[in-house]
């Protein structure tokens, strides 16, 4: 019998019927219409919307195979699961993604408005045996989409709502390395996505692997972000400073968008897939990316409403501080900081999450006292009309000023997602948003094979037209010099680039207020739902007890159950589904009132301070963050200390409780999805 071929065995290991790699896709049509069709008129918003990540599936995967480096649960016996191998490095099986989808379909589907999918969607090359190839590579990523089309389609094929999927740094080879387009990758993801990708945006994706769907029409559009160009491990590309880079036309790319929308008076989510981390030693992103995006966030923060991101897998947020903008950058700058990329291991991500802590402890110690209060506009106004008069509103406006004034201009925030693939255990997220006052707006529609090729939409789109760069750079060169003159008079500190290429986006029109990430109103992320597949029980092959724990510090994860065989030769796996983790909406430990950057500041002042109640870089000044009710009980050993109060001293002597921040502790255990005890996470 002849061997299979390469692509008769791909076929097989993903459960097809077929041999074929996937249909081709058909020319498509995805307009935006100022009246929906029948089926979206039988639609309404939500409010809600799916953020997934990170699903590396892997159809080499064996059910109880070994999780050994090397092997990866491809072959020998050992603990990998029907599922999934939960804490390993191994990837996901088919079985863990199609049961995903299956439950999305279930439970989440008539639910949502529209879905952001941040990429990695093939495998790590962690086998020799089976090194990666570009047919499997796309093939996996093909696979995962039609599921998606299939999923969330109505009976006649039609897409129900928009999906915005992006390039993770495993979706081609080799991993990292991404050239400017076009390229091969580009043209083969233009199909793959071909039903995601507005059709009047194909050529600027070829071009860059960058796009843009309006999502709710006229009101919300959905940024994807091709962050390969920003990344400081891609070393095919350099940066985002030089006109020739790919990384400065993207960044030119997303200032011309930004601009169209602020004046259709739109907002946009940004995602993308490598966040932009970066702390005292470490980063992600470029430093030239980093500072072009970060100044971008700074003057369209009228218009940006959150910033999505995965890659990383831990649960966790970034604050970006505009006072780090440094747009005069020489060689010495741009390289200070090591690659956060070689940080693999639950030790390393736990030293980079307490880097993170670190720069939290730096925030403003004069805006603790107006964080921990009741930071409303009821609270301003209360205060203006105390007997201190006028002095006492010059002092708060003097310590609000620290953070950029009542609604922390000053900060931008970035949600960071764990992933499907079970390095811990299977997460997802459903987020919920402001939809007040637009509850019957007409919904997007799939035109896909509904019209004829070139129908234009009825309301004229932001294109990635050389006529929009043209035009927007000669206003830019119009406005310079009036620029110029009004900070003159308000006599404030302008920037000042060398480079002649590079334009400073315009400020936010004068008078109006922050955007949706500032302050709560139409469109603001009110909070989200996290749920998680519990692999160990699910699987039914081990008992949870039985596992080790802690913080692995080697580079290649075995997992809990790496010396333990599965209780049942033949897997009897127990029905999957994804339970609730915590949602923001009822989380007594974080206390989000909702999703705006100052709801996470005052997060990251207690998760910085010390059991002591002050921030760790704010002894002596006073400010006593226990004193308010957002930061009461984040100490937890309280109770413990409360039981033992009339106990004889003899018995405690010598034995004084370490004291333990409660919200970081916390906030660390998420980071890994349940996965490290608590007990192990103090012990770090």
């Amino acid at each position: 019998m002849a061997p299979l071929s390469h692509s008769l065995f791909l076929g097989l290991a993903f459960g097809w019927g077929h041999i074929a790699l996937g249909s081709p896709i058909q020319d498509s049509q995805q307009q935006v219409l100022s009246r929906p069709d029948t089926n979206a008129q039988q639609r309404r918003l939500h409010g809600k919307f799916l953020h997934i990540t990170d699903f590396h599936p892997d159809p080499f995967y064996e059910v109880h195979s070994s999780t050994e480096e090397g092997i990866a649960c491809h072959r020998k016996d050992g603990p990998a699961g029907t599922y999934g191998a939960e804490t390993t490095d191994c990837d996901s099986p088919f079985s863990l993604v199609n049961a995903t989808f299956d439950w999305l379909r279930d439970n989440v589907k008539d639910e949502i408005d529209f879905i952001i999918w941040t990429g990695d969607t093939a495998r790590h090359d962690s086998d020799e045996k089976h090194p990666r190839n570009t047919n499997e590579v796309l093939a996996t990523n093909r696979k995962v989409a039609d599921k998606f089309v299939e999923t969330f389609s109505d009976p006649n094929g039609q897409l129900l709502i928009p999906i915005v999927p992006t390039f993770g740094n495993n979706d081609f080879l080799p991993h990292n390395i991404f050239y400017p387009g076009p390229n091969k990758w580009l043209r083969a993801y233009s199909d793959i996505w071909g039903r995601f990708i507005p059709e009047e945006q194909h050529h600027s994706f070829e071009f860059g692997g960058w796009f843009w769907v309006e999502a709710i029409p006229n009101h919300l559009a959905i940024f994807s972000l091709n962050t390969m160009y920003f990344f400081d491990r891609n070393a095919g590309v350099d940066g985002c400073a030089e006109p020739s880079e790919p990384g400065f036309e993207h960044m030119e790319w997303l200032r011309v968008q930004l601009q169209l929308l602020r004046e259709r008076g739109m907002k946009a989510i940004l995602v993308g897939h490598v966040p932009p981390a970066r702390t005292e030693t470490k980063k992600n992103w470029d430093e030239t990316c980093w500072q072009k995006y970060t100044l971008w966030l700074q003057q369209y923060r009228d218009v940006v409403t959150g910033s999505l991101y995965g890659h990383m897998n831990i649960d966790h947020f970034l604050l970006q501080d505009t006072d780090e903008l440094n747009l005069i950058l020489n060689e010495e700058q741009v390289d200070m900081r090591g690659s956060l990329y070689d940080d693999v291991t639950n030790q390393s991500k736990e030293d980079y999450l307490q880097e993170l802590r670190a720069g939290w402890a730096e925030l403003p110690g004069s805006a603790i006292k107006l964080l921990a209060a009741e930071a409303t506009e009821d609270a301003v106004a209360e205060s203006d009309v105390d007997s201190s008069g006028k002095k006492k509103k010059k002092k708060r406006d003097k310590e609000l000023k620290e953070i950029g004034g009542k609604y922390a201009e000053r900060y931008q925030l970035s949600l960071v997602s764990p992933s499907i693939v079970p390095n811990y255990f299977p997460t997802l997220r459903v987020f919920e948003y402001n939809i007040t006052g637009i509850e019957d707006q007409a919904l997007w529609v799939d035109r896909f094979n509904q019209a004829s090729p070139g129908t234009v939409s009825q309301h004229e789109d932001a294109e990635n037209t050389d006529d929009d760069f043209q035009e927007l750079r000669r206003r830019d060169v119009e406005s310079e010099g009036k620029k110029k003159k009004k900070k003159k008079k308000h006599n404030k500190k302008p920037y000042k680039p060398k480079d002649p290429n590079f334009v400073v986006p315009e400020d936010p029109p004068k008078g109006s207020t922050p955007g949706p990430a500032y302050s709560p109103q139409l469109l603001t992320l009110n909070g989200y739902t996290q749920y998680f597949a519990n692999l160990t029980f699910i699987n039914n092959d081990m008992n949870h007890k039985s596992g080790r724990s802690g913080l692995a510090t080697e580079k290649w994860r075995d997992g809990d159950f790496s010396d333990k065989e599965p209780s049942h030769k033949v897997p009897q796996p127990k029905d999957f589904a994804f339970e609730v983790e915590y949602s923001t909406f009822d989380d007594k430990v974080y206390k989000l009132k909702d999703l705006t950057v100052m709801s996470y500041l005052r997060l990251a002042y207690r998760l910085a301070k010390d059991p002591k109640g002050k921030s760790n870089s704010l002894a002596g000044s006073g400010d006593n963050l226990a004193e308010n009710s957002d930061f009461e009980g984040d100490d937890d050993d309280l109770e413990s200390q409360k039981r033992g109060k009339h106990k004889d001293k003899d018995n405690t002597k010598g034995r004084k409780k370490k004291k333990h921040n409660k919200a970081w502790i916390e906030f660390l255990h998420r980071a890994f999805v349940g996965t490290v005890k608590k007990k192990d996470l103090k012990k770090a």
